[in-house]
């Protein structure tokens, strides 16, 4: 009789909690449906391609386009040998196709793209290429960072395909030139974008999260009871957290200084203010989206479906241009694109006020329209 009663309690237990997940369609979808939504994209994104594309920068348009004065380029020799297309990319630059056909490990593409030395520097820093040919006295001579496996790969996939061409390009007529320009390795890409996802998820976490559990454990229902004013209580919770975040940020950016050399090439000042915007913009995506949200669940997976996609899109750890060209120019768009960009633009690049203006207005006007909204439309319980 015991047993079937336990038994009994158990079950009405079980179903109980079970009415009580059916009727939060909310916390179905980011448990369940959420996830694999998540698998799918980043299966899309991460699953080798059959294809693989390469950017090369060639320096000097005319290894690349026969010139009246032509003097006979090795480079302009092979592509025209093998008959790689010419067309124009996105960017402006005159570039050539060259296709490499390979059943077993998947075609490889060469994209060569002709441009000044300057311009290839930047691109190299940013992580959209991972080495530089240029053509001289006959020598075509190889840049890249000796210590970049992708450069590495690069190199030998080209050394290879000029060396099977037949005589057009022998092994005598190059040289590797290691490139040791200050801002080309991959901890100088990492660092910037490191600490922009940082402010993006202590933000998240540390403001949006905080409202939501204190909603959920009806501590806000006791607070508006209190002369306590809601722009003052939001206020606090936000410089608390940019305090926090300056002081995250210092920490990673001294020890990647003492480990491995790294340093800021731009305006100090304009990086700050660019840090303090990326920090207001996230900071009042969180105050909008913990406006409404009471339950936990529901409030982690609007959480992790705001970060997540930035996170993996926005080139954090690897330059978003590996994604396809459609997609580029709306990832870029996004606040954690726009910020990562522009403190790479002043750890490595040498950006001041002048190239970092923009994205400081935009990031500022996100966080002034989203902290308004989420002030309007915000519930104590």
């Amino acid at each position: 009789m015991i047993e079937r009663i336990s038994n009994s309690q158990l079950f009405q237990l079980i179903m109980a909690n079970m009415k009580e997940l059916i009727r939060e369609p909310g916390v179905l979808f980011w448990g369940i449906v959420f996830p694999i939504l998540m698998s799918l994209g980043l299966g899309v994104a991460f699953t080798k391609k059959k294809d693989v594309i390469t950017h090369i920068a060639v320096v000097g348009q005319n290894h690349l386009m026969p010139q009246p004065t032509d003097t006979s380029s090795l480079l302009l020799s092979f592509l025209q040998t093998n008959k790689a297309s010419l067309e124009k990319s996105s960017q402006g630059f005159i570039s050539r196709r060259l296709t490499i056909p390979d059943d077993k490990l998947g075609n490889t593409t060469f994209i060569f793209q002709a441009m000044d030395w300057q311009k290839a520097m930047v691109l190299l820093k940013r992580g959209n290429l991972n080495i530089v040919l240029d053509e001289k006295h006959g020598i075509i001579q190889y840049h890249f960072d000796p210590m970049n496996p992708d450069a590495q790969l690069i190199y030998l996939k080209l050394s290879k395909m000029f060396n099977a061409s037949g005589p057009v390009i022998r092994e005598a007529n190059t040289e590797i030139n290691p490139l040791t320009v200050s801002g080309t390795r991959y901890i100088d890409f990492l660092v910037p974008g490191l600490i922009a996802m940082g402010v993006m998820m202590s933000c998240m976490w540390g403001v949006s999260y905080a409202i939501i559990e204190r909603r959920a454990k009806k501590l806000l229902r006791r607070m508006v009871a209190t002369p306590m004013k809601r722009s003052n209580f939001l206020l606090a919770l936000i410089t608390v957290r940019i305090l926090m975040n300056f002081v995250e940020a210092g920490l990673l950016f001294l020890v990647a200084w003492l480990a491995f050399g790294t340093t800021i090439q731009g305006s100090v000042a304009a990086l700050i203010t660019l840090f303090i915007a990326g920090n207001l913009a996230f900071a009042g995506i969180a105050i909008f989206l913990a406006s409404h949200t009471a339950k936990t669940e529901i409030g982690n997976g609007l959480i992790n479906a705001l970060s997540m996609p930035m996170m993996v899109l926005s080139g954090i750890f690897f330059s978003y241009h590996n994604f396809p060209e459609w997609s580029i120019s709306t990832i870029q768009k996004f606040p954690l694109t726009m910020m990562a960009d522009g403190m790479r633009s002043a750890f490595i690049e040498g950006a001041g006020f002048a190239e970092l203006t923009m994205p400081i207005i935009i990031l500022s006007a996100i966080g002034v329209l989203f902290f308004t909204a989420g002030m309007k439309v915000f519930k104590w319980y």
